[in-house]
């Protein structure tokens, strides 16, 4: 019989879930950049693993800071 327990996700799934809430927040999407830091208990891995990923996309840039956070800005492109 199947476990009933819900499965915890995976710290990159949370890592994700949080990044995703903070750059789909209105504030962020209405100056198209966001400011992400990985918390104490985050993986530096899934960390670096979802900046490799948010990186990827097209019109999007990445800039980090000195204080360990990273600028998250991106455009929108325009409708033909």
């Amino acid at each position: 019989m199947a476990s009933t327990a819900p499965q915890t996700p995976s710290s990159y799934v949370q890592l994700g879930t949080r990044i995703q809430k903070i750059i789909n927040s209105p504030t962020a999407q209405r100056s198209k950049a966001a400011l992400i830091y990985r918390l104490p208990d985050e993986s530096s891995q899934d960390w670096e693993t979802l900046l490799e990923e948010i990186a990827e996309n097209d019109n999007v840039t990445l800039a980090h800071r000195d204080d360990g956070g990273v600028q998250v800005f991106w455009t929108v492109p325009k409708d033909d």
